[in-house]
């Protein structure tokens, strides 16, 4: 839809057609009505949970509505089913209500796929800043699907130079900037750090996947997968030492599925350039060099670039870590020179703001900085939004919308 309303507080947003399901009369129609105060959203009410099965109503409700909005409180298991149904399809833009103001309700929920969480009784404001968030998600995710079903990898020139850093960072903003559902796949064997930088203590991991690639589907690959609170999904590599042998054919077959799953698959794949003759360095694959100013590291990426991606073109960018310009012993003509092509990418040195997050385990795209920033502008170049001059506002757990 492209007609625009003016929301209380000011914000524009695109129209939205919803369905509004909850078996409690009352409480359905005290949110109907206040949906009805806003010019240009329609509503459909629904009575009863839709008596069909669970993967035909994410296709029924997301060729009719923009978004779906479900009462939690009259049967919570049968609406949180319902809810993750919608949101494993992407089909339709999901936000739940409940009397009860509780956190881990709300946490639940959104790590299900729930994009907001809203209590009763409803605010106004409240409620126009979620509709907005709603509509504007809904017209970007329209530009974004041209340019979804992406693959990006991640590859070190040398051991040490943040690959992983950028990686899960680059994941957890693609997430958010794109509202596309977006997978980080750890291929860092037989140990990997993304759980850590995540903060996260997953159950499986990648060594799970590639032991049994015949059996490997996207009902079997999803059964593997954690969420971070951020929205993204997440593929570990063992906490402990695996004996798993990866072959070539397991590694295509687990890109493949996860490319069927989601919009985006982001893999920090360390410094596995033995793995080149898998789908990872496929020429449709936008590669990330990630590499610092060093004697060593300037070397490493000039053999890569040289001899084993010679004519990648716009799908190889290079990404200059830890970069402190003030400090070199070369000028970025030299730099240049021994890449073979300008960096793309500079991500500052902010030992200080990275040092923070690592101790608190929290992502350092989640939090304003200078690496942040950069990070999030790679994000939107990524999945083709045009770069945000806007100082972005960032998560938190502690609002009523999501």
């Amino acid at each position: 839809m492209s007609v625009l309303t003016q929301f209380s507080d000011g914000s524009e947003a695109a129209a939205l057609s919803v369905a509004l399901i909850d078996p409690d009369d009352q409480r359905r129609h005290e949110v109907a009505s206040a949906l009805a105060e806003f010019q240009g959203t329609t509503v459909q009410e629904y009575s009863s949970f839709p008596p069909v099965k669970l993967d035909e109503l994410s296709r029924l409700l997301g060729q009719r509505y923009d978004a779906v909005i479900i009462g939690l409180d009259s049967d919570p298991k049968y609406a949180f089913d319902m809810v993750e149904s919608l949101c494993a399809t992407d089909s339709v833009t999901v936000m739940v209500y409940s009397a009860q103001s509780d956190l881990k309700l709300a946490i639940r929920f959104m790590r299900t796929g729930a994009r907001e969480f809203l209590t009763l009784p409803l605010d106004r404001a409240d409620l126009a800043a979620a509709l907005a968030r709603v509509s504007i998600h809904h017209s970007a995710t329209r530009h974004i699907r041209r340019t979804a079903r992406k693959l990006f990898v991640f590859l070190g020139a040398k051991g040490g130079c943040g690959v992983t850093t950028i990686a899960s960072n680059f994941a957890v903003a693609l997430a958010q900037e794109s509202g596309g559902k977006t997978l980080l796949i750890d291929l860092g064997l037989p140990l990997g750090d993304t759980a850590l930088k995540l903060g996260m203590s997953p159950e499986y991991s990648t060594a799970n996947a590639l032991q049994n690639p015949d059996r490997l589907d996207a009902n079997f690959l999803c059964s593997l997968l954690a969420q971070h609170y951020s929205g993204l999904s997440v593929l570990p590599a063992p906490g402990e030492f695996s004996s798993v042998q990866v072959t070539d054919e397991a590694i295509n077959k687990l890109l493949a599925v996860a490319r069927q799953c989601f919009d985006y698959v982001v893999v920090d794949a360390g410094s596995r350039i033995d793995l080149r003759g898998t789908a990872l360095f496929d020429e449709s694959t936008m590669l990330y060099l990630v590499t610092q100013v060093g004697v060593t590291d300037l070397r490493n990426s000039n053999r890569l670039i040289s001899q084993s991606f010679p004519n990648r073109g716009g799908n190889l960018q290079i990404v200059l870590n830890r970069y402190t310009p003030h400090a070199l012993l070369f000028d970025d003509q030299q730099i240049d020179k021994a890449l073979t092509q300008p960096a793309q990418w500079r991500i500052p040195d902010d030992y200080a703001s990275a040092r923070r997050t690592q101790n608190t385990a929290t992502p350092v795209a989640l939090v304003d900085s200078p690496i942040s920033r950069m990070i999030h502008q790679m994000a939107r170049t990524a999945c083709g939004l045009p770069p945000n001059p806007k100082k972005k506002r960032y998560f938190s757990l502690f609002r009523k919308g999501f």
